[in-house]
C-alpha cells in the first residue's frame, strides 16, 4: 500500500514527556492498548499524531513548541510528527475527571452512574460546555489547522474522549475523510438512559459527521447502528452498515484492533523483563492464574478473587498447590470511583489471603504499580490467563499473553470482552456475572490436557499474528479511502 498522509488524533499521545533526574525532558512510550495499537500506523505512512499535553513536562514542550510539532520514535525504526495540545487545566479536568472519565466510561461499560457525576441540568450542561465540548473545540482547531497544510491528509479519530470534534472539522472543512476508531463496548440504547436526550443526540451525530466509524466487533456496531436510529432523525441501513444524515452518509464498519508481535517478543527480550521472570520462576507455584490489568471497576477484579476464593474452598486439594498473581495498572486515581474500588481491591486481597493461606504458601499476590517488565515476564509463566471484563472493548492481554507464555496456559475470557468474538472457539468463555461459573471455568482451565491445552494457545497466536496491528492499520487507512462518502461527498436523497 502506498504511503499516506494520516492525521492520528486522540487524548493520549504515543509517547508521554518526563523529566529526567538531569533535569532534561526524557520520553517514555505510553501504555495502554490504543498508543500500543496505533504505533504501526507510523511504520507504513506518514503520521501527524494530534494529542492533550498531560504530563507537566508534555506541557512545557507544548508551550516550547508554540503549536509547532516534534518528531518522536513511536515504535522501532517508526516516528510520527507529535503535536500537542495544551488545554485550559479546568476545562481538561472537567472533561478527563467528571465526563469521559467516569460519566462516559461507566455509560459505556454499564457500571450505573458514578459517584456524584453529573447527569442533568445546569451541573451537566456547565462541565459538557466547558469541559468536554471544549476540549474537543480545541482537538478540532488542531485539526483544522494540520488539514490547512496536508489538505489530502486523512484524519482518523479516536476513542470516547472525542465525540464532538469530528463534527466540528466538517463543518470547517466539508470535504474531509474523517474516520472515527472506537475502542469501547457500544452498548444498546438502553445503557444511555442516564444521559439527557440533547446529550445522547450530540454524542451520535458527533460520530456520523465521519465518512467511516469502526467498532472492535459486529456486536457494538450493531448497537451503535440501532441508537442512531432511537436518538437521531438518520435513516439507517443496518444490513448495509450505512447511516444517513443531513444529506450525508456515514459507514459503520467492525474490525477487531490488535498488536504487533515482533514488537511485544523485543520488549520482552529485554533485561528487566528478564529480571522480573527469573524471580517469578523462583517463587511460582506448581499452577499460575494470572490477570493483567488496570485497576478498573470494568475490569471485575473483585469478583474474579470471589471466583478464585470459592475454587479454594470447593477444593482444598489445591491449597498450597495453585496460586493467583494481579499485576495491576493504577488508574484514574483522581475519580473517586476508581479509588474506592483499588482500596477495594486491597480489602479482598487481604480477606482472601488470611482465610486460605498456609505456612509460607499465599495464595494471592497482588502488585499495583506501573510495571510492565513484569507483566511481560508473567505472561512467560501463567497456566491460566483470566480476564473476566463487566464489558470491554477488547482486551489485548489475552492477544499478548499466548504470543510469550511458555507453558500452554489457557485463556479464561468474559463473553463480554470484545476479544471474544475472535478467539471463542479457543478460550474458556464464561459470564462475567457469575461467580459460580468462573471458579468452574478455572478448574476445567487448570485441569486441562496438555495436547488440549497447546491446541488452544496455537491456535489463538497463529490469530493474532496473521490479524496483527499492521493489517488492523492497512485495513483502516484501505476503508476510509473507499468510503462512498469519503471528502465530504454529499449523498442524493439523505435524510
Amino acid at each position: 500500500m502506498a504511503r499516506v498522509r494520516l492525521i492520528v488524533v486522540s487524548n493520549r499521545g504515543p509517547v508521554a514527556f518526563e523529566r529526567s533526574e538531569g533535569g532534561q525532558i526524557a520520553t517514555r512510550r505510553s501504555g495502554g492498548g490504543l498508543a500500543t495499537a496505533l504505533r504501526g500506523l507510523a511504520a507504513e505512512h506518514d503520521v501527524t499524531w494530534i494529542a492533550s499535553a498531560i504530563t507537566e513536562a508534555d506541557r512545557e514542550l507544548a508551550e516550547l513548541l508554540g503549536g509547532q510539532t516534534r518528531e518522536v520514535e513511536v515504535a522501532r525504526d517508526a516516528t510520527a510528527r507529535l503535536s500537542l495540545i495544551a488545554h485550559d487545566p479546568r476545562a481538561y479536568d472537567r472533561f478527563y475527571h467528571t465526563v469521559a472519565n467516569p460519566l462516559l466510561w461507566f455509560v459505556h461499560h454499564q457500571l450505573g452512574a458514578p459517584t456524584g457525576a453529573p447527569t442533568s441540568g445546569r451541573a451537566l450542561s456547565t462541565v459538557w460546555d466547558q469541559g468536554y465540548a471544549a476540549v474537543n473545540e480545541r482537538f478540532a482547531d488542531a485539526v483544522v489547522a494540520e488539514l490547512g497544510a496536508a489538505p489530502d491528509a486523512l484524519v482518523v479519530f479516536h476513542d470516547y474522549h472525542l465525540y464532538l470534534a469530528p463534527a466540528l472539522v466538517r463543518r470547517r472543512v466539508p470535504e474531509a475523510a474523517l474516520a472515527h476508531v472506537v475502542h469501547v463496548p457500544w452498548l444498546p440504547a438502553e445503557a444511555w438512559s442516564g444521559l439527557p436526550a440533547a446529550v445522547r443526540r450530540e454524542i451520535h451525530e458527533g460520530v456520523l459527521a465521519n465518512d467511516l466509524v469502526v467498532f472492535q466487533t459486529e456486536r457494538w456496531r450493531v448497537n451503535f447502528l440501532r441508537c442512531c436510529a432511537v436518538f437521531t432523525a438518520a435513516r439507517v441501513d443496518e444490513s448495509a452498515g450505512s447511516v444517513r444524515l443531513a444529506g450525508r452518509q456515514a459507514l459503520a464498519r467492525a474490525r477487531a484492533v490488535s498488536v504487533d508481535p515482533a514488537e511485544l517478543a523485543a520488549l520482552a527480550a529485554s533485561p528487566p523483563v528478564e529480571t522480573e521472570a527469573a524471580a517469578l520462576r523462583g517463587s511460582r507455584p506448581e499452577k499460575l492464574i494470572l490477570r493483567v490489568d488496570r485497576a478498573d471497576p470494568a475490569k471485575n477484579i473483585v469478583r474474579g478473587f470471589a471466583a478464585y476464593a470459592l475454587l479454594l474452598a470447593r477444593h482444598p486439594e489445591l491449597l498450597g498447590r495453585v496460586g493467583m498473581l494481579a499485576l495491576l495498572h493504577p488508574s484514574r486515581q483522581a475519580v473517586l470511583d476508581y479509588a474506592e474500588y483499588e482500596a477495594a481491591i486491597r480489602s479482598h486481597a487481604e480477606a482472601l489471603n488470611a482465610r486460605f493461606a498456609r505456612g509460607s504458601w499465599q495464595p494471592l499476590r497482588l502488585r499495583i504499580e506501573d510495571n510492565v517488565a513484569a507483566a511481560l515476564a508473567a505472561y512467560r509463566e501463567y497456566d491460566v490467563l483470566l480476564a473476566n471484563s463487566v464489558y470491554d472493548g477488547m482486551n489485548l492481554v489475552v492477544k499478548e499473553g499466548p504470543l510469550l507464555n511458555e507453558r500452554s496456559g489457557v485463556v479464561v475470557l468474559s463473553e463480554n470482552a470484545g476479544a471474544f468474538e475472535e478467539l471463542a472457539a479457543h478460550v474458556v468463555g464464561i459470564n462475567p456475572f457469575d461467580v459460580s461459573e468462573q471458579a468452574d471455568a478455572l478448574l476445567r482451565a487448570l485441569c486441562m490436557d496438555a495436547e488440549e491445552r497447546l491446541r488452544r494457545g496455537t491456535a489463538i497466536c497463529r490469530h493474532t499474528k496473521r490479524y496483527n496491528a499492521s493489517a488492523w492499520g492497512r485495513w483502516h487507512v484501505r476503508e476510509l479511502r473507499a468510503a462512498p462518502a469519503g471528502r465530504g461527498r454529499r449523498i442524493q436523497g439523505g435524510v
